[in-house]
């Protein structure tokens, strides 16, 4: 199904960081992969947790809600830069780029490598290497030491299934999926499972562990909607065998004001802002969970 998807010996074990690795992800866009992404990481930090985020969409949303706009800045360094430094074969395209660079220190214990507009031509970038090109970003966090500086990488991705996803996947641990109960986003993780299960027939490297599916940006008001989550959490079950499915994340207001603000749920303190400041305490709580048995 992915051309690109080559066969290799190396076995995820080898990569070796002790951080873990989270990627939140969908193929349909709209359904607030970057929201929930940047909120759960500050929930990880409230938790006492050393949180990286890396931003592997072009568009660059999260590095948005950092207030990190590398277009506003010149000669700015992204991850496309670090990745593109991981290759050895594109050594004539390596820049003077050290992680120290790229890393943007967040004030919340959350720290960012941020995007640009550049990532969206990392597969044109990379097309002619021999190594395999989906071990790139697995690769980057092996060479920079970043599994030995942080508790939790976590991951924003592109509305994509393309190069940069797979590249997402092979370094991932465990993946959080937001959706809209709709029949867009139902297509979409239909084919977001079609490519895990590529990755784990090609034998790359170990699939990762979906950890969570979140319904997001429910509207409460439309009854249609709680009959589309239904039908949507029994077809994945029949599917795909027994699921987590945490409780939706309602289109709220406080939400639209944090994002606009580019704030986490955490630095508001009031009462309207505790049923969210819960919720993604969960999502932290299911990956941190996780996590101390996976050790």
């Amino acid at each position: 199904m992915l051309s690109f998807l080559k066969k290799s010996n190396t076995d995820r074990n080898e990569m070796g960081p002790e951080a873990r690795v989270i990627a939140f992800l969908n193929q349909k866009g709209g359904v607030g992969k970057t929201t929930m992404c940047f909120n759960a990481a500050h929930a990880l930090a409230e938790q006492g947790k050393r949180v990286l985020c890396i931003d592997m969409d072009p568009q660059a949303n999260l590095s948005l809600l950092f207030g990190v706009d590398l277009a506003e800045k010149e000669n700015a360094y992204s991850v496309h830069q670090l990745l593109i430094n991981s290759v050895r074969e594109l050594k004539a395209l390596h820049m003077p780029a050290l992680v120290s660079d790229v890393i943007y220190k967040g004030e919340r214990g959350v720290d960012l490598l941020p995007a640009g507009q550049e990532l969206s031509g990392f597969e044109l970038s990379v097309a002619g290497i021999s190594s395999p090109r989906q071990l790139i970003l697995k690769k980057l966090i092996e060479k920079f030491g970043l599994g030995d500086d942080y508790d939790y990488i976590v991951l924003d991705c592109p509305p994509t299934l393309g190069l940069l996803v797979v590249n997402v996947l092979c370094a991932s641990d465990g993946c959080m999926v937001p959706f809209r109960p709709d029949e867009f986003s139902k297509k979409g993780l239909g084919h977001f499972y079609e490519v895990l299960e590529d990755i784990s027939d090609m034998g790359v490297t170990k699939m990762p562990e979906v950890l969570a599916h979140i319904p997001n940006l429910v509207d409460a008001r439309r009854k249609q909607e709680a009959g589309d989550l239904e039908r949507i959490t029994s077809e994945l079950r029949e599917n795909f065998g027994d699921i987590k499915m945490v409780s939706p994340f309602f289109n709220r207001a406080q939400l639209v004001k944090s994002q606009a603000q580019r704030k986490s749920v955490f630095e508001f303190k009031g009462k309207e802002f505790s049923d969210l400041r819960s919720q993604f305490n969960e999502l932290a709580t299911i990956i941190t969970e996780w996590s101390d048995v996976r050790q």
